[in-house]
């Protein structure tokens, strides 16, 4: 039986359309924008992610920088406070959040630091990562496999 190789894509995002935001709390339109962008899935209980994005928003307030730990801490509080289950909260997960954060360019690690993308605004790193660097560079490649496609639909089999 002939081998096939795994199929990792070398980036990805997912983009969902919702109702335009509105009188929110803080926590509900992180979570929309965590669903807008594909960092939760739809109906998923488990949601950390919101929390650990909520916590580094809040830090980017003071431009504070923090160790995965404190992001820790502050997560256990918020969701506290938000009367929410203390699950997901591993140091390990919280690791594994911050990478999925890093690699749509919203968080940046430096000396084991993390923030907000140069503590700029939500807005300007959607402008500049996602819009003007992520999504040229995959919208380019999917339209080379649908011309591949139909180039390779054109010839005789």
């Amino acid at each position: 039986m002939k081998k096939i190789s795994k199929d990792i894509p070398l980036s990805e995002i997912t983009l969902r359309r919702y109702e335009r935001p509105h009188k929110q709390t803080r926590r509900d339109i992180t979570r929309k924008l965590c669903l807008s962008i594909g960092l939760l899935q739809p109906g998923d209980s488990r949601d950390v992610i919101v929390d650990v994005l909520y916590v580094l928003l809040n830090a980017k307030k003071q431009k504070k920088k923090l160790t995965s730990e404190e992001i820790k801490d502050k997560v256990v509080k918020a969701r506290k406070k938000h009367k929410l289950p203390l699950m997901g909260i591993a140091p390990s997960n919280i690791r594994r959040q911050l990478r999925r954060l890093k690699d749509l360019f919203i968080v940046e690690k430096t000396n084991n630091l993390y923030r907000i993308t140069e503590f700029l605004s939500l807005g300007e790193i959607f402008d500049e990562k996602i819009d003007g660097f992520l999504m040229p560079s995959l919208v380019s490649r999917v339209r080379e496999y649908f011309n591949a496609v139909d180039e390779n639909f054109k010839k005789k089999q």
